[in-house]
């Protein structure tokens, strides 16, 4: 067990992990008998070779969470087979909230006035990986909104110190940038890159991020796996004008790239966008998805990510029970945490990381999952 505070749980905003889990190996009930359609669909995503289309649509269409528990014990076998019962973990650290950008999903957009924004110092930082090493994890994850103060030189200078000072396997998630920039990170100290495709199809993703094209982003995906960095993409679910057709498009691109992690999480409408007034993405979908990525692309990372326990107080629970086998604590200093105000509800889990890891920690050992730093 490592070594942390003992104060209450429910003071770090964390009391819904002590709900005993509805379900499944973590734990899934036994599944239910499937019809002979869904069956044949979950036989042939277990087979080699790339998903069929109408094999993801007809799952990802089902509606009633009895009928996808096959599907999620499916998923949740395969993970224990293939990656094992641990959950990876990895430290990240939000270090600025300024954004270029204008996507109509992001409460980082450029246009939202209401934001404070910060951008933490080189010793800020250096000092939140720190942190990260002190809680005995080897991954930190250095995540920004597309800052161009952050020039490849000064990016370049943090990487080496904190690779010199930490040893810290170092996961970079600052958006598209030129293949030059990429190729300096990487000659720097990092390892891994995580950048989301969003969704896979082309006119959705140029109207929800203007002035945006799927095509440079996965021109920069190309460019990251041929530098060698482990790859990360991943997508929203229940975005506006999403349909099955969409997602299973989106498990099929990641299966295409050869994604490395992908992190997949709901849509929340941020009150300072233009989709303020949508509904938000639904925990079941996610759920879905993310076995259906489990079972197409075994071995692949994937996080249970903190927008689902917005939706649902056992929501990563849900997660890694469905597939997911990373956990990413926020070290971000508690002064920032909050303005990194991607959708509403982050700050709900602005405890400690560290009483956070050990309440989680409890909680998988009970169903037989361990944390691995």
């Amino acid at each position: 067990m490592r070594s942390v505070s003992k104060e209450s749980n429910r003071a770090n905003g964390i009391s819904s992990y002590e709900r005993p889990l509805p379900s499944r190996r973590l734990g899934h009930k036994k599944p239910m008998t499937l019809t002979s359609k869904t069956e044949e669909c979950l036989e042939r995503l277990q087979e080699a070779g790339p998903p069929r289309r109408e094999d993801l649509i007809a799952l990802l269409s089902l509606r009633d969470e009895k009928a996808l528990q096959p599907l999620f014990f499916a998923a949740d076998a395969r993970r224990k087979e293939t990656v094992g019962d641990v959950v990876h973990l990895r430290g990240i650290v939000e270090f600025s909230n300024y954004c270029e950008r204008n996507c109509l999903y992001c409460g980082l957009r450029q246009a939202n006035r209401q934001l404070k924004r910060y951008r933490m110092t080189d010793r800020e930082i250096l000092e939140a990986a720190f942190a990260v090493k002190r809680a005995n994890i080897g991954t930190l994850v250095l995540q920004s909104g597309e800052d161009p103060f952050y020039d490849a030189e000064k990016l370049c200078r943090l990487i080496e110190s904190i690779k010199r000072e930490t040893g810290l396997v170092i996961t970079l998630s600052l958006g598209e940038r030129p293949r030059e920039e990429y190729q300096a990170f990487r000659q720097a100290g990092a390892d891994r890159y995580l950048l989301k495709h969003e969704t896979a199809s082309p006119s959705l993703y140029h109207r929800l991020r203007p002035g945006s094209r799927l095509e440079n982003r996965l021109t920069c995906l190309g460019w990251l796996k041929d530098l060698g960095f482990e790859t990360g993409s991943g997508n929203m679910v229940g975005l506006p004008g999403q349909d099955a057709a969409v997602l299973a498009d989106d498990i099929s691109l990641i299966d295409s790239l050869n994604a490395d992690m992908a992190g997949i999480g709901p849509f929340l409408p941020h009150p300072q966008t233009p989709l303020s007034s949508c509904p938000p993405g639904e925990v079941l979908p996610v759920l879905t998805i993310l076995a259906l990525v489990r079972l197409t692309r075994p071995v692949i990372h994937l996080p249970a990510t903190t927008a689902m326990s917005v939706l649902h107080p056992e929501g990563r629970l849900k997660a890694l029970a469905s597939g997911a086998n990373v956990f990413m604590p926020d070290f971000t200093p508690p002064a920032y945490r909050r303005l990194y105000d991607l959708y509403p509800g982050r700050s709900a889990d602005s405890g400690d990381p560290l009483s956070i890891l050990d309440l989680l920690e409890k909680e998988l050992n009970r169903y037989g999952r361990t944390i691995l730093p």
